[in-house]
């Protein structure tokens, strides 16, 4: 939506382990994240345009033998930096914190770090314990967004609506 409203859009795949996003944007995986890493490409030679006007991408690039190592070198944020002067927003796609640490790398050369569960998959325990492990890699998780939320599920939690709340003085007038 923010690419169809004009703002020129990068989605990064960074998980080069299982990255699959190339797959669901009908892409392929060569001369990517990887391979930018690994100085083999330039940045605009793994610039992928998408079918989404204003939206580009660029995939996570063969599968590396050591990709935190890759994530660790200086070619990471000067990425980073080149993107964030050509777009307007830059999303970088990580692997779960849970599995690797490529995620904690990452997020120190990001503005803001967002996490993202899914909707009765990732438990409120694998959420804190996630968060837990940013912060202790100095990372600060500014929020988190659930999805696959399923519709039929809304009404268990009773929908949506405002609380109200005032204060009261113990004074009487």
């Amino acid at each position: 939506m923010i690419a169809q409203a004009g703002q020129r859009v990068l989605v990064i795949d960074a998980d080069m382990r299982k990255g699959y996003s190339h797959t669901l944007l009908g892409l392929g995986w060569q001369n990517g994240l990887s391979d930018i890493l690994s100085q083999q490409t330039t940045f605009e030679g793994s610039i992928r345009k998408t079918e989404i006007e204003g939206m580009d991408f660029i995939p996570r690039g063969q599968v590396p033998p050591n990709p935190s190592e890759l994530l660790m070198r200086t070619r990471l944020k000067e990425l980073i930096d080149w993107a964030s002067k050509n777009y307007d927003l830059v999303l970088v796609d990580t692997p779960p914190i849970l599995a690797v640490t490529d995620a904690a790398i990452i997020g120190h050369h990001v503005g803001t770090a967002l996490m993202i569960a899914r909707f009765s998959m990732n438990t409120v325990k694998e959420i804190e314990v996630s968060i837990r492990r940013f912060e202790q890699n100095g990372v600060d998780i500014k929020g988190v967004i659930l999805n696959a939320v399923e519709k039929r599920a809304s009404s268990y939690y009773g929908g949506y609506g405002y609380y109200q709340y005032e204060y009261r003085s113990s004074d009487k007038a």
